[in-house]
């Protein structure tokens, strides 16, 4: 059963356009695809150097919006970054993406291609419903490949376990592993309801060429404190 989804009243007043957009499917998890590596480098990556030439960080589309949102919730978005933004600065350094599997790939290629900061988590590591709230003082957890991270202030989805996913870095809790056949994905919107639905689409899409996603319901957007199909 898919848990219940909303957006905390309160992180709301400090951003009230927040909105997540939302993909429950089950995926075939398999080792780094080659075709999504060809795709990403003969495709999305001659566009995204081109970009990160002439756009500063700080104006890409869907990435500035985030920027101002995590001000708004009281953190410095250049000292915890977010997701996609950490991407887009690997990329322009010349480094190469990680090649994880093909959930995770699928992920941040259409966090690359569309700006936002987008997380994938195994649902059968979630217990009861999730709420999208502020870190408070004190909270923490170990993020994926990096050491314990200060969640005070950070977008994060909380289930009865606690914080295990952000816009910043996800817990290794909730993360996708090769046994995972189950999987929530959510895309972190800040932007506009249009630009997060044609994510939300693009999303979709990768998903089903790279991971055979098959959904377990429709694609769906939460809006406030509802969760909407």
């Amino acid at each position: 059963m898919l848990p219940a989804i909303h957006i905390d009243p309160a992180l709301l007043e400090r951003c009230p356009h927040t909105r997540l957009g939302c993909l429950a499917h089950m995926v075939t998890v398999e080792a780094s695809r080659e075709d999504l590596q060809t795709y990403l480098g003969e495709v999305t990556a001659p566009f995204l150097r081109h970009m990160l030439e002439t756009t500063p960080l700080a104006e890409i589309p869907n990435l500035s919006e985030s920027r101002a949102a995590y001000k708004a919730f009281g953190k410095d978005p250049g000292r915890y970054r977010i997701s996609s933004e950490s991407l887009y600065r690997r990329i322009r350094q010349g480094k190469e993406l990680y090649r994880i599997n093909s959930v995770v790939d699928a992920n941040n290629l259409a966090s690359l291609e569309t700006g936002f900061s987008i997380g994938s988590y195994d649902l059968n590591a979630i217990s009861g419903d999730i709420v999208l709230r502020l870190g408070r003082e004190g909270e923490v957890y170990t993020g994926i490949g990096k050491d314990s991270i200060d969640l005070c202030h950070l977008p994060l989805l909380v289930d009865e376990q606690g914080p295990f996913g952000g816009a910043t870095s996800d817990s290794t809790r909730a993360m996708i592993t090769g046994t995972t056949a189950a999987c929530l994905t959510v895309i972190y919107g800040f932007s506009t309801p249009e630009r997060l639905e044609e994510a939300l689409a693009l999303t979709a899409r990768h998903f089903a060429v790279y991971t055979e996603s098959r959904p377990l319901v429709e694609p769906f957007i939460v809006r406030g404190d509802a969760l909407q199909n």
